[in-house]
């Protein structure tokens, strides 16, 4: 139970740092590109009341977590009018790329503060730093994870705003009629599949392997801060 309330108390805060900052990514850039929907609708705010979903931002992650499954979440959405950008199609691809942005800036920030934590000059007297390099590690993992999995070009997701720009229009037109179907197609191959035909490994074989050797690289950073 200590170790649960404890992995709880490090996981948390870690998820809502880094969906919180992906939300007002979101938000900032809509206003800098023309829309300020987010900032009539006062969501370019850190306090996580404003963007936290109780479901996808607290329960689900949680629990895939206590499962030793990838964890992953959700926040209400910051409202973006793709109408009201200077140029829609760049715009919309501006603010879908912000979010995941932010996460790996923010994932950066912890490999450097992992460093930190390791180095000889920074590790305190008795050596313990050990909850905090955990921590740390886990606040890399939750931001490259959220990351990648928001730059997949299902729909809803980032990735698939970023695709539709890149799209000649008549494509992007179809390609777009495909968003009400994306969340049920994410959660049959994320869920439905795995538990029908648990040796597909979905996740093991398509999710992880791009989050782990993306967090080789920040490791390097943190090794690389470490020596100095």
């Amino acid at each position: 139970m200590t170790e649960t309330l404890i992995l709880a108390a490090i996981l948390i805060p870690c998820l809502v740092i880094a969906i919180v900052f992906h939300e007002v990514a979101h938000g900032w850039t809509a206003l800098m590109l023309g829309d300020p929907t987010a900032k009539e609708q006062r969501r370019l705010s850190l306090n996580p009341i404003r963007h936290v979903d109780p479901v996808g931002t607290l329960l689900v992650p949680g629990g895939l977590a206590l499962a030793g499954l990838p964890v992953f979440g959700w926040a209400k959405p910051v409202p973006v009018i793709k109408q009201r950008l200077n140029n829609p199609r760049f715009g919309m691809m501006a603010v879908a790329a912000a979010g995941p942005g932010t996460n790996f800036v923010l994932a950066l920030v912890g490999a450097v503060l992992l460093g930190l934590a390791v180095s000889a000059d920074a590790a305190p007297a008795n050596g313990d730093y050990g909850l905090w390099a955990t921590a740390l590690v886990y606040f890399i993992s939750i931001n490259l994870f959220l990351a990648l999995f928001n730059l997949l070009p299902i729909p809803p997701f980032d990735g698939s705003h970023i695709v539709e720009g890149l799209l000649p229009p008549s494509a992007a037109r179809i390609y777009d009629k495909l968003r009400p179907f994306g969340m049920i197609l994410l959660f049959a191959l994320l869920l439905v599949v795995p538990y029908v035909f648990p040796q597909a490994n979905i996740i093991e074989r398509f999710v992880v392997p791009p989050v782990q050797w993306a967090m080789g690289y920040y490791f390097a950073v943190a090794d690389w801060i470490a020596a100095l």
